[in-house]
């Protein structure tokens, strides 16, 4: 099932509203490709999603090392001059990551990335692809 996309715009811009200092949000696949964004311009989002791709993997690689843990990536949050990074996994083989400056606060951020993710969660995947291709 598929999200209509006036829907989907409607909920990122949602999470933007909700936390002050919020730059821009995209959703992105697991191999780095933009699915949706509110804020900011397109090619910002591009390339926020290619980084992403790298970080997750990373931070994947990372939590295989949890020996209690299930080896797979929760949320990564990264302080920088200025502001704030956030990316939460978001369904299979999707990712919401958030850009916001320093006036955001990172555990009204994470909460409101969760409460994103618990309620439609289901409709931020994207399907595997193989060689270029949906699988």
């Amino acid at each position: 099932m598929t999200m209509p996309r006036a829907n989907f715009d409607w909920m990122l811009k949602d999470l933007a509203d909700g936390v002050p200092g919020v730059q821009q949000v995209v959703v992105l696949s697991a191999d780095g490709l933009r699915i949706a964004r509110y804020g900011g311009d397109p090619d910002a989002a591009d390339r926020i999603a290619a980084a992403c791709a790298g970080l997750q993997s990373l931070a994947g690689a990372v939590a295989t090392e949890i020996a209690t843990g299930d080896g797979r990536m929760r949320v990564v949050i990264i302080e920088i001059q200025g502001g704030y990074f956030y990316m939460m996994e978001a369904g299979p083989n999707a990712y919401l990551a958030v850009l916001a400056n320093a006036v955001a606060e990172p555990g009204m951020m994470s909460n409101r990335m969760r409460d994103l993710v618990a309620r439609i969660g289901s409709h931020l995947t994207s399907p595997p692809r193989r060689n270029g291709q949906t699988v």
